[in-house]
């Protein structure tokens, strides 16, 4: 039974005796993460869209949901007969979510939203909107959760430490290296609340949120001390008593908000309001001056130290196993047993399960038949899930939490027989992913000046994939992780655009997705590193970290360069070296089947 009409019912009625004519439910947590905890699925549970990216409108008459083209076709499906509009963002068509506000908003009246999901400058963005009808703010009510009887609780997962043998720099010199930062730029006190930044700080993992091993807290960093707000139950003898010498104090989570008020109101703050919720920077006290910039641990954790490093190409080595495993699985049942593609999924899970070390998938697998794949973030329910046919393709976007590191791999499976367009669309995937792979630039480029090179062969028919191609990957945290990736344009979204640096590591993921028709994605890690510097500068290029097949019964060799030729069979060759002492003697045959020169 479809009950969203009933619950933007109530929460109309909830509206209606507060004078909110609008109200705002982003996908959002009190941190501004991407992938959020079932506690915080207020979007999805008003809306049935059940996309990663995506915020909902909900006004006297009518409601509206703004998402980016990863979703538009699972969105399209998810929102039918609820009521809601689809607003695509990024096209022509589309109106601005500000203005949609400013539109349904009456003279006088409160645009509304829980202010601990909402970022900061968004609220003062929609605030300064909404002044030129004299509207205000209501956000000190949370009005889905007053409908929500039966709503999830917060997490009560134990925090753990991530050891200096795998992360490579100790929290005191992390922290030492940020004061010095702020003592060179006049700063007080940074307060932080997204939770890469923190657990990168304090070297702490946690189980709050699938697939983004953290523990939901806050920090805030001063010169003569650092105090840390969560859930003291997540802290297991170890977290406590290292906390303790490293002169970390611990309050509780919900603190922070008796604890903003009482800063010295002389302070030079250091936030970044696109992360910091709004609740937050509405309890500072008056007088604070507000340095608002990007976290400067953005920037230094996405460039990976030589620990990191390593521990990266160790973990990929491990996936790799897990995922040609699973190839060879695939491709030996297809034919004779019943595969679903939620099955499929949960089989490679348990390959990964396999590996020494694993500590959870790095995000939720999409594992998507013929033109389920066209969805670029289709997630397989097992009730609806499609049998897979010896047939066609399957995309398999997944990826694994290691204690050595994070990893994120698209692999699309032939699995019987295609077309020649499909074979076609299969290869200029590949050549994509291969150009770009092998790109030399000069320091100082940054993703969108490469990103035609993935991009090219799917332009040249006249065909594009309507998200970026590739991003930034954490350390045993956020499988989406800025400043860095590949776009040809900047998007509002995203905060992807830095210089490409020695040390980062970034995805590779061009595609085609054809609504109606099929999906082929092909993803591999890259880390960025020096070449030669001559006369002319630095120059830059491109180390390849993830080793799995890809499917040559979806190439057409008469695509491909010479130039290309080599680097694919240069390519499996590596792979094929770097596996095969991890398989047993059958695996291994069929790989060498399947790495073979063309």
């Amino acid at each position: 039974m479809n009950q969203i009409p009933q619950r933007l019912a109530a929460l109309r009625k909830e509206m209606s005796q507060r004078s909110i004519d609008v109200y705002m439910i982003p996908t959002s947590d009190f941190h501004e993460t991407e992938y959020v905890g079932k506690h915080f699925k207020a979007r999805e549970w008003m809306s049935n869209f059940s996309g990663s990216a995506g915020t909902l409108v909900v006004a006297k008459n009518e409601a509206a949901l703004w998402t980016d083209g990863r979703y538009f076709i699972q969105a399209e499906r998810e929102l039918k007969d609820t009521g809601i509009q689809l607003m695509k963002m990024g096209m022509e068509e589309t109106p601005l979510m500000a203005d949609y506000i400013l539109d349904h908003l009456e003279e006088g009246h409160a645009l509304g939203f829980d202010g601990r999901v909402v970022n900061t400058k968004l609220a003062e963005a929609l605030h300064a909107k909404i002044a030129a009808k004299q509207g205000v703010i209501h956000c000190d009510e949370d009005l889905v959760g007053l409908i929500w009887e039966d709503r999830p609780p917060l997490p009560k997962e134990q925090a753990f430490t991530l050891d200096i043998a795998y992360c490579g720099v100790s929290t005191g010199e992390k922290l030492g290296r940020l004061r010095e930062w702020m003592r060179e730029r006049t700063l007080d006190v940074h307060i932080l609340t997204s939770l890469d930044d923190i657990a990168w700080y304090l070297n702490m993992r946690g189980n709050d949120i699938a697939g983004f091993p953290v523990a939901l807290a806050y920090l805030i960093v001063e010169a003569d001390r650092v105090t840390c707000f969560m859930d003291q139950d997540k802290l297991n003898e170890e977290l406590r008593e290292r906390f303790a010498k490293e002169g970390i104090t611990v309050n509780d989570y919900e603190a922070i908000y008796d604890v903003i008020p009482q800063l010295d109101k002389h302070a030079h703050i250091l936030m970044d309001k696109g992360t910091v919720n709004y609740r937050i920077t509405q309890s500072l006290p008056c007088g604070v001056k507000i340095n608002d910039q990007r976290n400067p641990s953005q920037l230094w954790k996405a460039i990976k130290n030589d620990v990191e490093l390593q521990n990266n190409r160790i973990a990929h080595i491990k996936d790799g196993v897990a995922v040609t495993k699973f190839m060879y699985w695939l491709k030996q049942n297809i034919k004779t047993m019943t595969i679903t593609e939620a099955s499929a999924a949960q089989r490679l899970t348990e390959f990964r399960q396999e590996q020494e070390h694993w500590i959870d998938c790095s995000f939720g697998t999409i594992s998507a038949y013929n033109e389920n794949a066209a969805m670029m973030h289709y997630q397989a329910d097992e009730k609806t899930a499609a049998t897979l046919r010896p047939e066609g393709f399957l995309l398999v976007d997944s990826g694994g939490q290691y204690f050595e590191g994070t990893t994120d791999i698209t692999r699309t499976f032939v699995l019987g027989s295609i077309s020649e367009r499909q074979r076609r669309h299969f290869t200029n995937v590949l050549r994509g992913m291969m150009n770009l792979s092998r790109a030399k630039f000069l320091y100082g480029c940054r993703g969108m000046n490469l990103d035609i090179l993935a991009r090219q062969p799917m332009w040249s028919e006249g065909i594009d994939y309507q998200c970026g191609t590739g991003h930034g990957v954490g350390f045993v945290l956020n499988v989406h992780e800025g400043p860095n990736g590949f776009r040809w344009k900047q998007v509002p979204e995203r905060i992807d655009t830095a210089v490409l640096e020695a040390g980062m590591v970034t995805t590779i993921e061009p595609g085609i997705y054809l609504e109606g028709e099929y999906g082929i994605r092909t993803e591999n890690e890259l880390i960025c590193r020096k070449g030669v510097k001559n006369e002319y500068g630095q120059f830059m290029e491109f180390e390849t970290i993830t080793f799995a097949p890809i499917d040559l019964d979806g190439i057409d060799p008469t695509l491909l360069s010479n130039e290309e030729k080599a680097w694919l069979n240069a390519y499996h060759q590596e792979v094929y070296e770097k596996l095969s002492p991890y398989l047993n003697e059958e695996v291994c045959e069929w790989l060498k089947e399947y790495t073979r020169a063309i």
